[in-house]
């Protein structure tokens, strides 16, 4: 490998390569359904079934970031946000030019006690209840549905 190239790939490429992934987070909003446990889930710009989900919040812990991401994605007007996180999963943001970054997603769960139907996202996005078993099989992404599976459990 020549030098100049070896000075590339050590000052500028293998830096970009070693970032730790971008954080974001996620709410696992769940209510008493008629048939048991229900988790909300919401469509992504794409259309993939997900969790409604954001980068963090200036001024907002992630936990208050998550509910705030659940009233814009989701339409959650009353919850009871859990302020520790029921764990986090490794994933990929695809954003819509193509590109791609590895990130970190917290998941807090929120109790939801309030849905409205008018709310900021709600006609770039669907919305449905299920359980959280079917839930994990909705999902594509394997950490989330792990996720969806250990939350079905307890």
């Amino acid at each position: 490998m020549s030098s100049k190239i070896q000075n590339l790939w050590t000052g500028a490429i293998r830096p970009l390569l070693k970032r730790p992934p971008a954080l974001q987070v996620a709410a696992l909003c769940h209510r008493d359904g008629a048939d048991g446990p229900e988790v909300m889930l919401v469509t992504s710009s794409s259309g993939r079934w997900i969790l409604p989900k954001g980068w963090p919040i200036d001024g907002l812990t992630a936990a208050e970031a998550a509910k705030q991401e659940a009233w814009e994605e989701g339409g959650v007007k009353k919850g009871k946000v859990d302020k520790t996180a029921l764990g986090r999963f490794l994933s990929e943001k695809r954003f819509e030019n193509g590109a791609v970054i590895p990130c970190e997603t917290q998941v807090f769960p929120i109790a939801v006690k309030s849905v409205a139907n008018d709310y900021p996202e709600a006609d770039q996005r669907d919305r449905i209840w299920v359980s959280p078993e079917k839930a994990a099989e909705m999902v594509d992404d394997p950490g989330l549905s792990n996720m969806l599976e250990t939350f079905a459990a307890a």
